[in-house]
C-alpha cells in the first residue's frame, strides 16, 4: 500500500504548484488569473485543491489582505527551486553535454561595483553563452530576503548578522571615504583635519550604527565624536550620494564608486586619508538548495576564482590599507 509521501507524488497535478507559484509573484488571484490567461474562479479552486493535498493554509488572504502563512513561504520556496530546475532540463537532455543553457536571477544591493566579478562574469559568458541573467538592485536586506525565498540564485550585499540558512563568501573589500559637495564649508579647504568634521551635519546609509554591516564607520564617528545633526539615512547608495552634492552635510561613500565625481570636484574627500574604514561585500547563497545546472556552475566557479584570489587584489581601492571590517 503506497505510503502518504508516495501517494501524494503520484496525485498532485504539478500545475498546481506553477500556479500557486504565480499567485504569489502576483500577490493576488485575478491577477494571476490575468497572467496565467485563466479565470478567477479557476484560480480560486486551483488554490483549494493545493491547500487540501498539502492539508493546511497556504495563504491568509481576504478582500485588502494577502499573507503567506509559514507553510506557504516555505512551499514557495521549493516551488521557485523546482521551476529553476525544470527550466535546466532541456540542457540535461542534449547530445552535446558541453552546451548549457538556464537563466540565473541574482539580487545585488544599490552600490555593487567591484572588476573582479565583471571580469568573471565576462568569462563565464565567453564559456556558456547561451545562459542568460536577471538582476534586482535594492536594500542589503532585500537581497537576503531575496535568496532565502528561492526569488534569486545569488545576491550580493553587505552583511552583519549571517542567517544560518546562509552561505557567506566575502566577494571583495570596498574602502569608505567621508566626501562633501561644492558649496560645503569644508569643500577644496586645505589641511582639514579628522576633528573639524566632528560638528557637522551628516548624511548616510541605515546600516552606519554600530549592530549594523557598517559598524566600521559608526566606530570611527564614535571614536571621533563626531556630533552633528543627522540629517539623512538610506538604504541607497545613490540617495546618500544626491543629499551630500546637494549641500545637506558630508557622509561617507565608497571611494572606488565615487573616483569619477572626485576627478570632476563634484565631490571633496575629507579625512582620514589615511586607513579608512571598510566593509566587506560578500557572496550570499541559500545552504543546500535545489539550483539548476546554470546556477549551480556560475556559483562553484566564483567561488573558485575566489579561493584562488587573493583579498588584497579584490580590495578597492587598490593599494589602500585598512583599519576595519566587517
Amino acid at each position: 500500500m503506497p505510503t502518504p509521501r508516495r501517494r501524494f507524488v503520484w496525485e498532485v497535478d504539478w500545475n498546481l504548484l506553477r500556479t500557486f507559484t504565480v499567485i504569489v509573484e502576483e500577490k493576488s488571484l485575478t491577477a494571476a488569473g490575468n497572467r496565467l490567461l485563466l479565470k478567477q474562479p479557476t484560480i480560486s479552486n486551483a488554490l483549494r485543491r493545493l491547500e487540501t493535498h498539502m492539508a493546511c493554509r497556504l495563504i491568509d488572504r481576504s478582500a485588502n489582505h494577502f499573507r503567506l502563512t509559514p507553510a506557504g513561504e516555505r512551499l514557495y520556496a521549493e516551488c521557485r527551486t523546482m521551476l529553476n530546475i525544470v527550466t535546466g532540463l532541456p540542457d540535461l537532455v542534449r547530445d552535446d553535454p558541453d552546451l548549457v543553457t538556464g537563466h540565473v536571477e541574482m539580487a545585488f544591493a544599490s552600490h555593487i561595483e567591484c572588476p573582479f566579478l565583471d571580469r568573471y562574469l565576462a568569462d563565464f559568458h565567453k564559456t556558456f553563452p547561451r545562459v542568460t541573467f536577471s538582476t534586482t538592485v535594492s536594500a542589503s536586506q532585500n537581497v537576503i530576503d531575496a535568496v532565502l525565498s528561492g526569488n534569486a540564485g545569488l545576491g550580493i550585499c553587505l552583511a552583519h548578522d549571517k542567517h544560518p540558512e546562509l552561505d557567506y563568501a566575502v566577494l571583495y573589500r570596498e574602502h569608505f571615504g567621508f566626501f562633501c559637495a561644492p558649496g560645503h564649508t569644508l569643500f577644496g579647504k586645505p589641511g582639514v583635519e579628522i576633528h573639524d568634521l566632528a560638528g557637522l551635519d551628516y548624511v548616510s546609509f541605515k546600516t552606519d550604527h554600530l549592530g549594523g554591516a557598517l559598524a566600521p564607520i559608526a566606530r570611527l564617528r564614535q571614536r571621533e565624536n563626531f556630533t552633528g545633526q543627522v540629517l539623512g539615512l538610506f538604504s541607497n547608495l545613490e540617495e546618500v550620494r544626491r543629499l551630500i552634492k546637494a549641500g545637506f552635510g558630508f557622509g561617507p561613500l565608497p571611494i572606488h564608486v565615487v573616483t569619477p565625481d572626485i576627478e570632476t570636484r563634484q565631490l571633496w574627500q575629507l579625512p582620514p586619508y589615511e586607513n579608512p574604514p571598510a566593509a566587506d561585500v560578500y557572496l550570499v547563497t541559500k545552504r543546500a538548495s535545489r539550483t539548476s545546472r546554470a546556477e549551480t556552475l556560475l556559483v562553484e566557479r566564483l567561488l573558485a576564482a575566489i579561493e584562488a584570489t587573493p583579498l588584497a587584489e579584490r580590495t578597492y581601492p587598490q593599494g589602500l590599507a585598512s583599519s576595519s571590517a566587517e
